[in-house]
Order: C-alpha cells, then sequence, then structure tokens
C-alpha cells in the first residue's frame, strides 16, 4: 500500500508537469473556436495555425539563425572551455591560481551588471545587426570550464603520462585521450549551453534589429509585444517550434546528462 501511494503521488507530480506541455502541443492543432478549452484532444485537427506562423513571420529564417548562433557558441565553448579546463587541470604555469580565481570570480557577477559595458563595446566595434554579435560575447563559458576542469582532474596522470611518452602533443592529448573519456561532462556542458543560446531573448533584442538577422525567441518576442502574432494558436505553434530542438538535443544526450549527473555523486 505504502509503495501504491507513493507510485501515485510520482504519477499526480508527473502529471503536473506534463500536463501543461500536451496542452500547449493539442492546442496548436485546435481552431480558434476551441483554443480557450481545457480539452486535451482537439475535436477538429487543424494545421491552420503553423500554417499562419509562416505566412506572417519569416520563421524559417530565424529558425536557421538561432540554429547556426546556438550550434557555434556550443561548439566554441566545448573546444576552448576543454582547451582552459585541460591547462587548468594538468599545466603547471605562471598565474594558474588566479586564472582559476578569476574564472570562479566571474561566476559570482550577475549578467545583468556585464550587459551595458559589453553593448557599448559591441557599438564601438561596428557589430550591431551582425552574427558577431549574437556569437562573440558567449563563445567561451566560465561555467563549463569549471565543470570540465573537475573531469580533467579525475583522469589518472598515469594516462597523460603514457601519452607524452609516446610523443602526443597537449591539444592531440586532450582531443584523443581526455574527450572520450568526458562524453558525460561534454554533453552536460552541450545541453546546457545550448539551451541558453537558444531561449536567449535579452541580448538579441538590444543587438539586432534586422529582421533578417533575428533568432526564433526574439522574433516570437518582438511579434508577440508588436501584435503580429495573431492569436493565441499561431503564437503556441511558434513557441512549439521553438521548443522542439531542446527536446530532441535532450533526448539526444540525455544518457551522457544522466551518467555526469550520478557521477558526480560518486566519490573515489
Amino acid at each position: 500500500m505504502k509503495r501504491a501511494a507513493l507510485y501515485l503521488v510520482l504519477a499526480l507530480t508527473a502529471t503536473t508537469f506534463i500536463y501543461p506541455f500536451v496542452w500547449m502541443t493539442a492546442t496548436t492543432l485546435k481552431p480558434p473556436g476551441e483554443v480557450g478549452t481545457l480539452s486535451v484532444l482537439p475535436d477538429e485537427p487543424t494545421f491552420d495555425n503553423y500554417k499562419a506562423m509562416w505566412t506572417r513571420a519569416p520563421v524559417g529564417r530565424a529558425l536557421a539563425n538561432s540554429l547556426g548562433v546556438a550550434g557555434v557558441i556550443t561548439l566554441s565553448v566545448l573546444i576552448l572551455g576543454s582547451i582552459t579546463a585541460y591547462a587548468m587541470a594538468r599545466l603547471e604555469f605562471p598565474g594558474r591560481r588566479v586564472l582559476q580565481a578569476a574564472t570562479l570570480a566571474v561566476l559570482m557577477v550577475p549578467g545583468q551588471l556585464t550587459l551595458i559595458p559589453t553593448y557599448a563595446l559591441v557599438v564601438q566595434l561596428g557589430w550591431v545587426d551582425s552574427y558577431a554579435a549574437l556569437v562573440v560575447p558567449y563563445l567561451i563559458n566560465p561555467m563549463a570550464i569549471l565543470i570540465l576542469r573537475q573531469f580533467f582532474l579525475q583522469v589518472p596522470r598515469s594516462l597523460v603520462d603514457a601519452a607524452r611518452l609516446d610523443g602526443m602533443s597537449e591539444l592531440r592529448i586532450l582531443f584523443t585521450v581526455f574527450w572520450p573519456l568526458a562524453k558525460p561532462a561534454l554533453a552536460t556542458v552541450a545541453i546546457v549551453t545550448f539551451m541558453g543560446a537558444w531561449n536567449e531573448v535579452l541580448w538579441p533584442l538590444l543587438v539586432v534589429r534586422d529582421q533578417q538577422l533575428m533568432t526564433m525567441p526574439q522574433l516570437l518576442t518582438v511579434l508577440s509585444l508588436g501584435g503580429g502574432a495573431g492569436s493565441l494558436g499561431v503564437q503556441l505553434a511558434a513557441a512549439m517550434v521553438l521548443v522542439v530542438p531542446v527536446v530532441l538535443a535532450y533526448a539526444f544526450l540525455q544518457r551522457y546528462f544522466i551518467e555526469s549527473m550520478a557521477g558526480a555523486g560518486v566519490k573515489g
């Protein structure tokens, strides 16, 4: 009875999280007359909301912009973050401890405090209304550095010594020895970075005004505030398009993500 009660509570809890997403998915398939109802199954399913979404705004271009920006940022964070983390974990150089302290200090500074200085720098460089303004400020992430550094410290030093005896360079050791072992940590960094870059709204609103350069969250926000998104069904259809890539990315990398979370709690 206790186990049955526990499963019942867990099922009810899961329903509270799943139902809004299921309702949003169903509402995108409802005609305007059914949008306000709480029913999950539409009486007359239709794709008119998706058609209206594609015709009222350059959604395809915005989706491609989001994929390109988020993809470049994620790849850059993985490469540059792992190089920095490897240097901090395995190399001895002057200023190593200062670099570690600076990385921790950056995490303690709210992003809102650096928003105006970063925007002023972008304006001075002439990057407004360009992909560089969307990508360059996020090419490296201190949180990714700390996550990867912590994982690299757990790799046995004997592997590094053996690779150096074989004549491998430090970069080759990183990408051929550490990367295969660090798949869970890399997957965690990739998911968190991709989700953050994909859902970013405030920064694109500041540096991009050309509709052809807008990302999907920015375009959806602009249309919603300007009244151009149309009915609730059309807005939810656009939100569904925004959610699907993140869900697919997590579904593809969830095994490594769970391994990383499980391994973080194991000592020794």
